[in-house]
């Protein structure tokens, strides 16, 4: 693209000078692509310009995500396409595009913030040499299918020289090992040739033998061949495993592979970390730092100690999973169970939260609940006390250890480092596309955020993972027109300390995209009256229509017989909360068709501790007082149990109303989906998970949250509309249930998420996937830019 702007410039100057010209006389020296898009529809309409539509300049001009200016140079960073980005630069009045490097763009980019100095002494970050070993995606489409390539790839690699393939994978079937049981085969059987040998007869004797006779009744005969539990729970299952395996060994296909490894009992022991917040089970949503991720990893522990369960079971493994959720333990826990060293997992057997506390460098406890940005100073103590309790608690190493969030995935590296696990990532956001150049601004940022902190984590965490879990594409990748949370971290600078030049490939195989559920136990829909829980309706009806003074709210509905717009979120700049009581005040017609609930958040700003969440409060009573919303607006101050947040959802359906999800920005969206499950149509924002989980105008609708006035008015036509045609809100909440159904239940998580467990700690025991030189430049990294960026927060 860059080439085909080059040649066009050379015959028509006069375009690309009157573009340049009204890019510098915006006088901005940063300018985003919808900026860049503006100036060029601007100077496309002049009737004095010559025609754009199609040409070079209106091609890349549409691809320019950034635009960097200093008289008299204009920097544009290019997109071609997901993780496919070029950099040029022209001159004010020689108008030749130049292609320039990432580092010539980066250092451009922060002469912004920094004077040039003598000479360019910045360190650079560089990634990308550490992936020449690991087969690349090729085409955007499989971005986020890391597993299926990454398996056809290696399984071709690997049995290119058969006798090496063939031994590492016998090895591989004979380290499997729980609780002192030795699984799979017996250590006697040394090579391929024994364990074809072993097979045949062993398929011989399953052939005579009723397909139902269970594993006890074969281990003696089977045993003596050298095959331990594990083949299968009967002799129909363990005739199945065996023939995979001899197909493996005879002409190897990827399918049957991973066919195989799913059947292999070599996860039960667990480890998921997410350290920040209050992480309990009751009472704790909705409080700073806590909301959805603890909903997410609750639902996801369950389902997955179930699917282990039951792995287990079906090849023959009697063994129980344990599972342990490693989180802060909070001294000051003011109401929750955040003091509790142990606390076990409703709805598990054998799944525990474990909590252990920060210390101060002296060793004394910190007691006090501590912001996600302020957490970094205590983590690498964190990990050596959290290692100590994991291993006395599942007496011995986890199979898999799982990160959550920016510090829940360090910790998970220095651990899976350490103890030589496999480790998942899973991000649930990323804070660079949630703070507008947080990264070039990030001096000025760092006494409230301490961004350097946590995006040096961030590269430690994800370059690190031998597989990273996303929700959606998106994420990964962004769209035509955005980038992804985690093309955000391909290349940017942080002016002073380091410029990172290629920070994470979206091409790599270990992403995989593994979508999350809602509970089916709580979140079903409205129509299933068997299940409703109607001893809950008083409660609901006291929440949203009592004037009692125990529950805490500002206003009433004046008309309760009128359709709900429910909210619930987390009260802070994000999420929006405020931004949609400004759209429902400022739209006449919506207020008219409707009465708003929002659920979040204090009422009173002197109960936050959180500076953010205090001055949404602030601004959502001065927009309450701004439209006169007291009569036709619900703002509650409480936190909902599951149970009552499930049939408060049905509740809003039974008066036909909505669900609105006004978020600037949403990684996923697990209150859209629990809200979709209970039959309820939505409103979601169009940046993010939503993109991707509603069919707009099909389970849903997609806003945009810089436009209020059009989501509102969006909101007040279908309300409109079914309110004259009932049959209209019908279909949407039938069509939101179906596509629940079809993409986004637990059970297909864990399935899906065992599997990929599995088929990685594979390629990790038998390839090069350790990335040890990569790990080796990360422990660098580590003690060199971390250790000191967190020993500054805080004055530690």
């Amino acid at each position: 693209m860059i080439d085909e702007l080059k040649t066009w410039t050379a015959e028509h100057r006069d375009p690309v000078d009157a573009y340049l010209r009204r890019c510098f006389a915006e006088n901005r020296v940063l300018m985003l692509q919808s900026d860049l898009c503006q100036v060029l529809d601007a100077l496309a309409a002049d009737p004095a310009s010559p025609p754009l539509d199609g040409t070079p300049l209106q091609q890349a001009v549409r691809h320019f995500q950034e635009g960097v200016f200093q008289t008299p140079w204009a920097y544009f960073a290019l997109r071609e396409g997901a993780g496919r980005w070029r950099y040029l630069r022209m001159h004010q009045e020689q108008l030749v595009p130049e292609r320039v490097s990432v580092s010539e763009f980066l250092a451009f980019k922060e002469q912004l913030v920094r004077p040039v100095g003598d000479g360019d002494s910045t360190l650079e970050i560089d990634f990308e040499p550490f992936g020449r070993h690991v087969p690349r995606l090729q085409e955007t489409r499989s971005i986020g299918q890391g597993v299926l390539h990454l398996n056809r790839a290696l399984a071709s690699r690997m049995f290119t020289r058969p006798d090496v393939g063939q031994t590492r994978l016998v090895n591989f079937l004979r380290m499997h090992k729980i609780d002192g049981q030795q699984l799979m085969l017996a250590p006697h059987i040394g090579d391929v040739s024994q364990l074809q040998d072993a097979l045949r007869e062993a398929l011989r004797q399953l052939e005579a033998l009723d397909p139902e006779m269970p594993w006890t009744a074969l281990a003696a005969m089977l045993g003596r061949l050298g095959f331990e539990p594990g083949w299968g729970a009967t002799a129909a299952r363990t005739r199945e495993t065996m023939e995979m395996l001899v197909d493996i060994l005879e002409a190897p296909s990827p399918a049957v592979l991973e066919a195989f490894l799913a059947r292999i009992p070599m996860i039960s022991r667990l480890l998921i970390l997410s350290p920040h917040g209050y992480f309990g089970q009751d009472n704790v949503l909705g409080r700073p730092d806590t909301g959805g991720q603890v909903v997410y990893i609750l639902d996801q522990v369950r389902a997955l100690e179930h699917e282990m369960r039951d792995r287990m079971a079906i090849q023959g493994v009697q063994v129980d999973p344990h599972i342990i959720v490693a989180t802060r333990l909070i001294p000051d826990a003011d109401g929750t169970t955040c003091n509790q060293p142990l606390e076990k997992i409703q709805g598990t057997d054998h799944a525990w939260i474990v909590r252990v506390p920060f210390h101060h460098p002296n060793g004394e406890i910190v007691r006090e609940w501590i912001s996600r940005f302020e957490i970094w100073p205590y983590l690498e103590t964190f990990a050596t006390h959290v290692e100590r309790e994991t291993l006395a608690r599942l007496g011995g190493r986890p199979d898999l250890i799982i990160g959550n969030y920016s510090d829940g995935n360090l910790v998970a590296s220095l651990l899976s480092a350490r103890l030589g696990v496999t480790q998942c990532n899973i991000a649930h956001a990323l804070e660079q596309t949630k703070y507008l150049h947080s990264a070039l601004y990030w001096e000025a940022n760092d006494p409230v955020y301490h961004f350097a902190c946590q995006y040096t984590a961030d590269l430690i965490g994800m370059n690190h993972a031998d597989f990273i879990i996303t929700s959606t594409y998106q994420e990964i990748a962004g769209t035509a027109h955005s980038i992804g949370q985690y093309e955000s971290y391909r290349a940017f600078t942080l002016p002073g300390l380091y410029r990172v030049l290629d920070g994470i490939d979206l091409f790599d195989p270990k992403f995989n995209i593994v979508s999350p559920g809602a509970d089916a136990g709580t979140y079903f829909p409205y129509s299933d009256t068997t299940r409703r829980m109607h001893s809950l309706i008083p409660e609901i009806e006291r929440l949203l229509y009592a004037p009692d003074p125990g529950v805490p709210h500002r206003g009433q509905l004046d008309d309760p017989d009128k359709p709900l717009i429910f909210t619930m979120a987390r009260l802070d700049r994000i999420k929006n909360l405020s931004g949609l009581t400004e759209w429902f005040g400022a739209c006449e017609r919506l207020a008219e068709s409707a009465n708003l609930v929002v659920i979040g958040g204090h009422i009173d700003a002197s109960a936050s501790g959180d500076e953010e969440e205090r001055a949404e409060i602030e601004r959502l009573h001065a927009l309450m007082d701004q439209y006169r919303l007291d009569g036709r607006m619900r703002w509650l101050g409480a936190r909902l149990d599951k149970n009552l947040a499930g049939e408060f959802y049905r509740h809003v359906a039974d008066r036909r109303g909505v669900f609105v999800q006004p978020a600037l920005f949403e990684a996923f969206g697990l209150t859209l989906i629990e809200a979709m499950a209970s039959g309820l149509p939505v409103f979601a924002t169009r940046y993010g998970g939503p993109l991707e989980i509603i069919e707009h105008g099909k389970s849903g609708f997609h806003i945009d949250p810089n436009d209020g006035a059009a989501a509102a008015e969006a909101i007040a036509d279908f309300l409109q509309q079914c309110a004259s045609e009932p049959a209209r809100w019908q279909r949407i909440s039938d069509a939101a249930l179906a596509r629940v159904a079809a993409r986004y239940t637990w059970k297909l998580y864990a399935e899906r998420m065992m599997t990929l467990s599995r088929i990685y700690g594979f390629w990790k025991f038998v390839s090069n996937l350790e990335r040890e030189e990569a790990g080796r430049y990360l422990q660098l990294f580590h003690h060199l830019q971390f250790r000191p960026l967190a020993r500054a927060v805080g004055g530690h």
